[in-house]
């Protein structure tokens, strides 16, 4: 008979997903206490949460628990990284039916401790509670190791545009399995599991960036984050963002120009930064540049080729 939560209980589930968990050289405290307590060297923390919500960013017939749970560490992980700063914990909050398999919910703890593990990165404590449908909460924490953060609104007139990660693959992805296919299967992974380019973030830092922003919600949509924020105007330059063959695939099956993907599609958590022309590191592709706003093109404005752009600038909370 498969064991519930409703059998496990709440201290019966944490015992089972703390239970070995490796603790880093930050962590003070670690689970079991009321709080955790985690050092900070040069007296600041970085911190950002994100919420992961069944049937509205995962399904159980798509993803797998322990999908779920790497895409939940991950995503907290790559704004850390955005900020150009260390991860250093997480803390996580799980709310579920009562008739869930306690198994279910330790292979979500699971996919959380081993994205974390790929940084080093302790999960420190957390909360479960009982809830209609299943909620993953995960709040991230992260060490500047002296340096300044990396903020949205640094960008200048005359910084060249540049990314690094992917982008588009976890919207075909979506677009794959909302037509009840499972394949090209890199996509569909992709959705499932982000990969993001964990060590780009502080190497954008020290390299010089000016803003920075992970490509959470699509890449239209984020830069107009940091134009808005920076007050200035940025283009893109389409010929400079390749279609990888996957995405070329999935277009030509759903109909969707394949572009779409890239200048719309989030999650798969890339990285987008300015940066003066001589400071762009190696192995980022510069898409663009900054300019100043002006009566035809306002501050905080992302064109495309020159020109406004019509299609999806990518997903909109509450929209």
């Amino acid at each position: 008979m498969t064991e519930t939560l409703g059998g496990t209980g709440e201290f019966g589930l944490i015992e089972a997903v703390t239970k070995g968990l490796p603790r880093g050289e930050d962590v003070l405290v670690g689970p079991g206490d009321d709080a955790a307590v985690v050092a900070v060297p040069d007296g600041r923390m970085v911190i950002t949460t994100d919420l992961l919500i069944e049937g509205r960013h995962f399904r159980q017939d798509w993803s797998s628990a322990y999908d779920v749970g790497r895409k939940a560490a991950a995503q907290n992980l790559a704004d850390i990284v955005a900020m150009g700063a260390r991860p250093t914990s997480l803390v996580t909050g799980f709310g579920a039916p009562a008739d869930l398999p306690t198994s279910w919910a330790v292979e979500l703890n699971q996919g959380i401790a081993d994205e974390a593990e790929l940084l080093g990165v302790s999960i420190v404590g957390g909360d479960v509670v009982q809830s209609d449908k299943v909620v993953v909460s995960v709040t991230a924490f992260g060490s500047l190791d002296g340096r300044a953060p990396v903020l949205r609104s640094g960008a200048r007139p005359g910084d060249e545009v540049a990314f690094v990660g992917r982008l588009g693959w976890a919207e075909a992805g979506v677009a794959v399995l909302n037509r009840g296919f499972r394949s090209p299967r890199t996509v569909v992974d992709a959705h499932r599991r982000p990969q993001p380019p964990y060590a780009e973030g502080p190497r954008a830092a020290i390299s010089g960036a000016s803003s920075m922003c992970d490509v959470s919600d699509g890449l239209i949509a984020d830069l107009r984050h940091i134009a808005d924020a920076s007050a200035v105007v940025i283009d893109i330059r389409s010929q400079a963002l390749a279609i990888p063959e996957p995405l070329q695939a999935v277009a030509a099956a759903t109909g969707v120009e394949a572009l779409t993907f890239v200048l719309g599609g989030g999650d798969d958590h890339a990285l987008v930064a300015t940066f003066e022309p001589a400071d762009v590191p190696d192995g980022w592709t510069v898409i663009g540049s900054v300019a100043e706003g002006n009566e035809n093109l306002p501050p905080g404005t992302v064109t495309v080729d020159g020109a406004a752009y019509t299609g999806a600038p990518g997903h909109a909370h509450f929209g």
